[in-house]
């Protein structure tokens, strides 16, 4: 139990929230609860060695086809979410909670039978090609049902209804009754239930695909990593190390959601098991409840924006947009970080507005001189291990190529013994109950006892980053790493301090291997069958053409601005993302919304890179989990705090507005992103950005020094949106262009340097309005030089023609680059599709000019306001006193 209700009793039963979020409400006993169990821990076992070498071992031992291909893996992955999201999750609220009624069975019988179906008579339904058979459409319709039913149960009725929409779109999106600009011509039943569920447009489709493939395994991993511990040693280090400052229990919140987004899949789960302990100590040392919620809220969905998960959506991004998964990890990481920095100091505002206090420390931590040699000595120790295992590992990889997995291996096992000798030198972190007094621990005390943790982190991005190994693999062995950490540490950890009991510390270890494996598969549930109906969004949209009317609105109410097109898209992906699962939220916004920016804002000349894009839609729809009025964040916050919970959300939007910020700089400035940024420029971008998102904070909370008055808040704005984006005041003195005629493009092509890109507006008439002309802006990659300039369009993508003045294009082929792009035009209307205009870089004075004068107003607020400061800033001596539990 945690949390202050009306009365002094306990807000919420947080064992009962943990399991409503993630694995499941219901708790099953008897054999109805043990065939549960088995059947997760199966799930898990199954992704296991379908992520292995060993069915292809098996395969060459026994002769048998032990192999399961892609589509194969995706129907059983989603049979075992079927089966376990109707035994798990109650139908009903009146429901039972401890046993499984006989309905269950039947449905869960009826979900496996459907996935099955294709599996065993894969053959037959590829020979139909189209036209299903009854039992075709008799296990289609079952299929739906039964994903949509497994939906209800673990995720509610939000995604229900979304796909309930789509669907009904396909069904009567011809009536007459619907207006003419988002009418198409219908499907009939055959047709939709054939694209839906027996090929791989609908349900078993990319989301799911990599829901059986990569998101299985992460998840799994993270389970492990929380079931062996690690989730309160991060808490605890965050808490020793920043507990004792002003508001501390605040930015320990913030930097415990942070290691916890780091392998986390959802907000939910994240406000739930960091706030059990961070939300009733932030209340103790003053602040109210809405704002404690809110923080954790905030810091919580901040979370699904870290790398390398990102709330299990990186690998959807990275496979929507052809972005390698390693350079994707690389462009969101910057933003992240930026973030979370900033709330840390939204933090420390709001504990300086209401003059707070920190924790009690256990010792005096010596001078400042002392500290940061403490700090230093950390930095270069960490410095130090990464050089090991990099140039050491580089090395052997170089040196003794074939021995490089066993030398890694071996590297990974002495690194595990020492650490964890390390460890039992001390002992283990009990878990503190927040509601009594606490004394922070040194950092040093806490530090030891788990760094063992990160091994399995360094595999993980080893792996991933240097090894280049794909993501799969990569968690594949990380995961292998985590198990062995889970069944082998109590007992050695026994050994180490000569302690008995080695018996009992090998059936707690096993005992944590088979709760984490189970813990894994019921956290999969939710994923599992939302993205699965997520698929049937991403095949309505590829059946219908629905991104294509969502634009048009878009355009329309915009009037082809293209800031205002940015904000309603904003809206759009907050609201159609309320209520949503992290990975089913981002497949909706991207399938629907993302496609709009690239359209209009082609249109408009605005060409941004795909990844940028979708990163922008993700964002703001992570911020609807603390939007009122769904939230879920935020009433998962508020029913541990004791606060409102519409209030929290709004007090955690209020916190995210920084979050909010970020994509529409990153949209015109993809340097945050560290897109075509070298390590000095990116170091520099960082600083930059950092130093504005935190006069960005001091704006909106309306304080710095000390609080700002109205002029303040505006010069702190301004200086901020320079140091963004100073580009756009070098737009308004020089244009970032030189522009030629169209027909010149043969001629620039060919005097281009090697592998550039030139950018071109096409304009031609629109093929859906006849008689208008639209343009589009473009990107043409370019071969090598050499060749002539027509040559090198084409190997862009482009066929120009030189006609009677004019560079005129003739329609693409399909498969090719702009063949999707194009079809808004036609091209056998009597007017021509011509390249128009093409744009060369202008030649310009540096944009970071523009930093002199923003850091000069800096300059001026600080003086204005470091006459009004009445409590310090940053290094002012909080007072050490123990905080009394509240009665």
């Amino acid at each position: 139990m945690s949390g202050d209700g009306k009365g002094g009793k306990p807000a919420v039963d947080v064992d009962v929230l943990v399991a409503a979020s993630e694995g499941g409400a219901r708790q099953a006993k008897g054999m109805a609860g043990r065939i549960i169990v088995i059947i997760a821990f199966a799930w898990s076992a199954f992704q296991l060695y379908s992520a292995s070498g060993l069915p292809y071992l098996m395969a060459e031992v026994t002769g048998l086809n032990l192999v399961l291909n892609n589509l194969q893996t995706r129907r059983v992955h989603l049979a075992f979410a079927l089966v376990l999201a109707m035994l798990a999750y109650p139908l009903f609220r009146s429901s039972p909670r401890e046993r499984v009624p006989w309905y269950d069975w039947g449905l869960a019988l009826l979900g496996a039978i459907s996935t099955m179906y294709l599996f065993w008579f894969n053959r037959e339904i590829g020979e139909r090609a189209g036209l299903p058979t009854t039992a075709d459409l008799v296990i289609a319709t079952i299929g739906i049902a039964s994903v949509g039913i497994a939906v209800y149960r673990a995720l509610g009725l939000p995604l229900v209804v979304v796909a309930s929409v789509f669907m009904l779109y396909v069904f009567f999106g011809n009536a007459s009754w619907l207006p003419d600009a988002i009418q198409w011509a219908g499907a009939s039943f055959n047709k939709a239930m054939w694209h839906y569920w027996m090929q791989t447009e609908g349900v078993f489709g990319v989301a799911l695909g990599v829901s059986a493939s990569l998101i299985f395994l992460f998840v799994l991993f993270g389970a492990l990593l929380e079931r062996a511990g690690a989730g309160n040693y991060f808490i605890k280090l965050a808490f020793a190390l920043l507990g004792h400052l002003r508001g501390g229990p605040a930015k320990a919140a913030v930097v415990a959601s942070a290691l916890s987004g780091l392998y986390s899949g959802s907000s939910i789960a994240n406000v739930v098991t960091t706030g059990t302990f961070t939300i009733p100590l932030m209340k103790r040392t003053g602040f109210k409840p809405e704002k404690a919620g809110a923080i954790e809220v905030a810091s919580s969905t901040n979370g699904q924006l870290t790398p390398p998960v990102m709330g299990a959506a990186a690998f959807l991004i990275a496979e929507f947009t052809g972005v390698a998964y390693p350079d994707l990890i690389l462009h969101a990481l910057l933003p992240a970080l930026v973030s979370y920095i900033a709330l840390v100091y939204i933090v420390h505002l709001e504990a300086l507005k209401l003059d707070l206090k920190g924790l009690k420390r256990p010792t005096p931590l010596g001078s400042v001189a002392q500290r940061l040699a403490g700090v230093l000595f950390g930095f270069i120790a960490m410095a130090a291990l990464a050089a090991i295992v990099y140039f050491g590992l580089g090395w052997v990889k170089r040196a003794l190529p074939q021995f490089t997995l066993l030398s890694a291996t071996l590297l990974f096992l002495a690194a595990y013994l020492a650490l964890l000798w390390v460890a039992a030198r001390h002992p283990d972190l009990p878990e503190d109950d927040p509601n009594n007094p606490v004394e922070l621990p040194r950092p040093r005390d806490v530090a030891v006892t788990g760094l063992y943790f990160i091994l399995p982190i360094i595999v993980l991005i080893w792996c991933i980053m240097l090894e280049r190994m794909s993501p799969q693999l990569a968690a594949y062995w990380a995961t292998i790493c985590m198990i062995a950490i889970v069944l082998t540490q109590r007992p050695l950890k026994a050994f180490m301090r000569g302690t008995s009991g080695y018996g009992a510390a090998i059936r707690l270890g096993i005992i944590d291997f088979a709760v984490g494996m189970i813990n894994g598969a019921r956290n999969m549930i939710g994923i599992g069958v939302a993205t699965a109906a997520a698929g049937i969004i991403v095949g309505t949209v590829s059946l219908t053409g629905a991104h294509q009317v969502v634009g048009e609105f878009v355009e329309f109410l915009s009037g082809g601005n293209l800031l205002l097109m940015l904000f309603f898209v904003a809206v759009m992906s907050l609201i159609l993302g309320m209520g949503l699962p992290t990975t089913a939220n981002y497949i909706v916004v991207s399938s629907l919304m993302a496609p709009v920016i690239v359209s209009v804002g082609a249109e408009s000349g605005l060409l941004v890179p795909l990844v940028a894009v979708h990163l922008f839609v993700f964002y703001f729809g992570i911020l609807a989990d603390d939007t009122p009025p769904v939230g879920l964040a935020a009433f998962a916050a508020a029913a541990i705090s004791g606060g409102d919970p519409i209030r929290t959300g709004v007090q955690g939007f209020t916190y995210d507005i920084r979050t909010a910020l970020l994509p529409f700089i990153f949209i015109f400035n993809t340097e945050l992103l560290l897109i075509d940024v070298g390590p000095v420029r990116a170091i520099f971008v960082f600083v930059v950005a950092t130093l504005a998102m935190l006069v960005f904070a001091a704006a909106t909370q309306g304080y710095f020094l000390a609080r700002n008055r109205w002029w303040e808040t505006l010069a702190l704005l301004l200086v901020a949106l320079t140091l963004l984006r100073p580009g756009f005041w070098l737009d308004q003195i020089q244009p970032p262009f030189e522009e030629y005629p169209g027909v010149q493009v043969g001629e620039i092509a060919a005097a281009a340097p090697p592998d550039d890109t030139l950018r071109l507006v096409v304009r031609g008439p629109d093929f859906d309005n006849i008689g208008e002309i639209t343009q589009l802006s473009i990107h043409v990659p370019l071969g090598p030089a050499g060749e002539s300039g027509v040559d090198r369009l084409q190997a862009g993508g482009l066929t120009v023609m030189e006609t009677d003045g004019m560079a005129v294009l003739e329609e693409p082929l399909p498969g090719t680059r702009f063949f999707t792009q194009f079809q808004t035009f036609d091209f056998y209307a009597d007017e021509p599709v011509l390249i128009e205009t093409v744009k060369l870089p202008a030649e310009r004075m540096p944009k970071e000019i523009f930093y002199i004068p923003a850091l000069v107003l800096f300059g001026l607020v600080w003086l204005a306001q470091r006459r009004r400061q009445t409590v310090p800033a940053f290094w002012g001596k909080p007072h050490d006193r123990e905080i009394p539990a509240r009665s």
